[in-house]
């Protein structure tokens, strides 16, 4: 028998109309479990989207989780709204919602899609809860718009908080509470402008990583409470470090639980399976088309954004979403309306996001992972481009890394693989990403990748790292490169932090503080780092001696930088170089110092003759280390 539910609304006339037209952007603000006092009584306002139930029951530890005892009342207005207000429920309540379905009088259960928390998975309650916090990164709010912009420097860590450091006595994962002591300062000490978590909205399965979500709104139990969260967001913004969640609208697992058929009908997900089933995850794929999904999305995004002051996001498997033949037969999908593969609701999709991101907050920056070619992912929306702040250069991650797997000896023989990038470096505004990806499932950790003998693969990674933070574009490393990992990344257990005590990997770890120093502090490697103003090749063309010259620039011709590369382990010496101006060349960075592990050749202040070379009426001859990356700069 229904009973205590009373009806209440906190939905407008308006409210509906832009959730029907998916124009409404902070649905988080309606649906879900609100805490509030409705005629003198305290209790919990519940509003859950189900247009194909027949009824809907509130079940949790409040009722014994009995079916029936407080069921919701539908909208009169056809949009598919369940609501009501129940007296008595309090903050930290477990429900969940049981669903009867039109669709063969199926009965479900589900957790709440819009939940602000959730139990500890395996369990799959949705918590009542609320996300009062008083924050204390104005300060640093007020100018994020001066750190995140795109001629500043992004070095990004990037983090999985369960395996990042372990508490070795009682062998379990941080809390987000020593996350905001230890994570904090450790990613401070590194010199990293900012952090990025792989997905910290809840989800049900560890070895997914975070990748399949059924707590859009949630950030994990695994660490701690909503508001323990906050705490470690707060304890970043003191240090002045931004934060990037890595946030997944390109599909959703089909736990029971979870959002796959909802209501008994295909309400998330695309009811025909060729857009609606990904067969590489076997997951769901949103319905990119329905109106009330788009609005779901982009809420979500808009909500991590806003009530947890999240700096940025990641958006993971962007090419799944815009390509409708992604990882299928040529039996396996349907070209849309134009006869072409591109998925075009998930494109208007994203340009929607990107445009309610950037048009609702300042300092801000969206991300895309995508590993194709597809034009202007990160140009704005009014020229016709997807609207991003960065993509994902992944074909330089890709030509780099197999470039560093050769020997040297064969290296002269593919000097295009190191130049390539160059070609269309500027044609987005890349992030050159060593990420997780790259450490898993058979391909090796990066020094695992490194050909040689110990001290040729310690060098070969630290001239990796070089290379990387000297070449255009933003930076991010995945957790365990700084420290020279031998073995692949593992998700259930810590890094390897023991091996600081080895001399190499502390030179590893010392080598990136000094990088992410020398991106911060010269303007050349940040200001100009999407622009094709900011690089000048010298050299390209040495493939007998693997070796690549070029010239970094920001806005003060003053602050070039001439950076180059030794890519074989023989010292280079009297190595003549052609440049752009007089002076003196003064060496401000060299991977092979003797503190970072290497050999110790450097170079003293050299003279800059007035000598043709590189086809400039300058030049000079330097010393160019083994598996070495030199930078100079002209006083």
């Amino acid at each position: 028998m229904k009973k205590e539910v009373q009806v209440h609304s906190l939905f407008s006339d308006f409210d509906i109309s832009l959730f029907r037209a998916g124009k409404h952007f902070r649905l988080y603000e309606k649906f879900g479990a609100h805490l509030m006092e409705v005629n003198g009584e305290k209790g919990v306002y519940f509003a859950v989207w189900a247009p194909s139930a027949k009824s809907i029951s509130v079940i949790g530890d409040f009722n014994y989780w009995l079916e029936g005892e407080h069921q919701l009342n539908v909208r009169w207005d056809g949009s598919g709204i369940w609501e009501g207000f129940i007296p008595g429920v309090e903050k930290g309540t477990k429900y969940k919602y049981k669903i009867q379905s039109h669709h063969n009088d199926m009965v479900i259960e589900k957790a709440d899609p819009y939940a602000l928390s959730c139990e500890h998975p395996p369990n799959t309650a949705s918590i009542v809860w609320d996300l009062d916090y008083k924050w204390k990164d104005k300060k640093y709010m007020s100018t994020r718009k001066d750190k995140n912009s795109l001629d500043q420097p992004f070095s990004i860590y990037e983090v999985h908080l369960g395996s990042w450091r372990k508490n070795m006595d009682e062998n379990r994962s941080l809390t987000y509470t020593e996350m905001a002591d230890e994570l904090v300062g450790y990613v401070k000490e590194m010199g990293f402008t900012h952090v990025e978590f792989m997905p910290i909205m809840e989800y049900p399965y560890d070895p997914s990583w975070g990748y399949q979500l059924t707590g859009y709104f949630a950030p994990t139990s695994r660490f701690g409470n909503p508001q323990e969260f906050m705490q470690l967001m707060d304890a970043f913004h003191k240090e002045g470090i931004g934060v990037i969640l890595d946030w997944v609208p390109s599909h959703f697992p089909e736990d029971k639980h979870g959002l796959g058929q909802f209501d008994g009908s295909h309400l998330y997900e695309h009811p025909d399976p060729r857009k609606g089933y990904h067969p590489d995850w076997k997951s769901l794929i949103f319905n990119y088309g329905r109106n009330e999904v788009r609005s779901f999305l982009i809420s979500n995004a808009v909500f991590w954004l806003d009530k947890y002051h999240v700096d940025g996001l990641r958006v993971d498997a962007v090419a799944s979403m815009l390509y409708l033949d992604y990882s299928r037969e040529d039996h396996e999908w349907e070209p849309n309306e134009h006869g072409g593969r591109e998925n075009l609701d998930a494109i208007s999709f994203l340009r929607e996001l990107n445009k309610e991101v950037y048009g609702s907050f300042e300092g801000v920056q969206t991300i895309a992972e995508e590993s194709t070619s597809f034009p202007m992912v990160s140009r704005p929306v009014d020229l016709g481009g997807l609207g991003f702040g960065m993509k994902w250069m992944m074909g330089w991650m890709h030509d780099t890394l197999e470039y560093f797997k050769k020997d040297p000896i064969y290296r002269q023989y593919h000097q295009n693989d190191i130049t390539f990038s160059m070609t269309y470096t500027f044609t987005e505004n890349f992030a050159l990403p060593l990420s997780h990806d790259e450490v898993v499932y058979g391909k090796h950790s990066l020094l695992g990748r490194m050909p040689g003998d110990e001290w040729q693969r310690f060098a070969n990674l630290r001239l990796l790292y070089s290379y990387m933070f000297t070449h255009p574009g933003a930076k991010l490393l995945f957790m365990g490169a700084e420290i020279g990992q031998y073995e692949e990344w593992n998700y259930n257990t810590s890094l390897d932090w023991h091996l600081l005590q080895d001399d190499y990997h502390k030179g590893v770890k010392e080598l990136l503080t000094d990088l992410n120093k020398l991106y911060k502090k010269q303007p050349a490697l940040h200001e100009k780092q999407f622009s094709a103003e900011g690089f000048e090749w010298i050299a390209y063309d040495d493939s007998k001696n693997s070796v690549l010259s070029f010239i970094r620039k920001g806005k003060d011709p003053k602050d070039s930088l001439i950076i180059v590369c030794n890519f074989t382990p023989s010292v280079l010496t009297d190595y003549s170089v052609g440049l752009p101006a007089s002076g003196k060349l003064k060496e401000i960075f060299n991977s092979d110092e003797k503190k970072y592990g290497g050999s110790g050749t450097k170079n003293k202040s050299l003279k800059i003759e007035k000598e043709e070379f590189h086809g400039r009426d300058h030049s000079a001859e330097i010393t160019i280390p083994p598996l070495g990356t030199v930078v100079f700069k002209i006083l």
